[in-house]
């Protein structure tokens, strides 16, 4: 959805650990050059090395860009705010996080406010600054279940209205790459469909759909689950609920908020057995107060409380978004639920993008990829990160 920038010379990554969704290369190198990766192999750089821009990874490793489906904000901006440099800010700061693609998602508020926020977006499309890569938008609400509503505004919530929603898709065609919906919703089957006609993807979230409503959603095509087991009705051993459904389909994939807070460990242990790392995609759900102090917020016109880095509605104290960003989700995923650094890459980067349709551009490490790269040290912090072959974060 836009040019990137122009990525000029040769550029040499050796020294560390190249991480890609099918393995490791313990000793491994990379060549990029025009913006793509060219070349991947193992032990001492080739002699054609001589002279091009190298950088020692110093014994860390180089993971794929991550790609996060769900963004609302952070270090002080927000998607809602309407204004190109609020998608900017939160590009910039995500990057420096290891997010070199994402998805800008709305909350639920007047048609208006969802109007200004996706011409923001495609403003700061066309405007092409330094920092994570802007994918498309995620429209979260608002047609959503007033008793699974969680940190959306209730006073907007509504009925799916197909006058109002294909208006909405046609602000910019083709930027809405996915929609939040509940399923159990009048009409909701109907636009599931027309998401599906326009390349969007139906994502079934803030839901109170049984399972038997969610299981006849789900057969309907392709879905996301949001956030699994946040905002729905959840597993039970008598009423195993909306997130039983994903868990038992046969092609859904998930969001999946690995913070420590909002899914108990056991729990994504549980849904990464039973969905595989193919069908789970870390995301943060970052609002605005990521990557800032504690303190008093705002999501969607309701009051935010964020106490010991975690946000909640100052009123009714429910969850509301995260302040995680994508290295912590990356590194609590091997730490919290155990998969190896392949898997961990497959959840935060190849799976994502491969539901964006981006496989053999984004989510690997292999000749003819973007070069969206991360270096991380071994403590798992970022060192630095590319977009399209471009420097957009470098620590120090």
């Amino acid at each position: 959805m836009s040019g990137r920038w122009e990525a000029s010379g040769v550029l040499w990554l050796h020294g560390g650990r190249v991480v890609r969704p099918s393995g490791v290369i313990e000793a491994g190198w990379v060549k990029v050059e025009g913006g793509r990766v060219r070349e991947v192999g193992d032990g001492p750089l080739p002699a054609d090395a001589a002279g091009a821009e190298v950088v020692d990874l110093r014994g860390g490793w180089l993971v794929p860009g991550f790609v996060d489906l769900h963004v609302h904000g952070g270090d002080g901006a927000d998607v809602m705010d309407g204004r190109a440099r609020s998608i900017h800010t939160i590009a910039r700061f995500h990057a420096s996080h290891g997010t070199t693609g994402w998805l800008p998602t709305t909350l639920t508020a007047p048609y208006e406010r969802l109007e200004a926020a996706l011409r923001a977006v495609a403003e700061a499309i066309a405007a092409d600054e330094p920092g994570a890569q802007v994918l498309g938008v995620h429209v979260e609400g608002p047609y959503l279940s007033r008793d699974r509503v969680g940190a959306q505004n209730p006073d907007f919530v509504r009925p799916p209205d197909p006058a109002e929603y294909e208006r909405l898709l046609d602000v910019v065609p083709g930027l809405v790459k996915k929609m939040t919906l509940a399923p159990e919703l009048p009409g909701a089957e109907r636009l599931m469909a027309c998401l599906r006609d326009r390349g969007a993807i139906p994502s079934l979230g803030h839901t109170d759909a049984t399972f038997d409503e969610m299981a006849r959603a789900l057969a309907g095509g392709h879905c996301h689950g949001t956030h699994l087991f946040n905002g729905m009705r959840g597993l039970h051993h008598r009423d195993p609920g909306a997130a039983g459904a994903l868990l038992m389909s046969e092609d859904a994939v998930c969001e999946l908020i690995a913070d420590g807070v909002h899914v108990h460990d056991v729990a994504m242990r549980m849904a990464v057995r039973l969905l595989g790392p193919d069908r789970v995609c870390l995301i943060t759900d970052a609002m605005a107060a990521a990557g800032r102090p504690d303190g008093q917020y705002h999501l969607g016109g309701l009051s935010v409380t964020v106490e010991d880095g975690v946000a909640y509605l100052t009123h009714g104290h429910n969850l509301a978004g995260s302040t995680l960003t994508m290295d912590r989700a990356f590194a609590n995923a091997m730490a919290r639920i155990g998969v190896t650094p392949p898997e961990a890459v497959r959840m935060a980067s190849t799976t994502p993008a491969r539901e964006l349709g981006l496989s053999g551009r984004k989510g690997d490490i292999a000749p003819g990829c973007d070069a969206d790269l991360v270096w991380l040290d071994e403590a798992l912090a970022v060192q630095a990160t590319w977009v399209g072959g471009r420097r957009v974060f470098a620590r120090g």
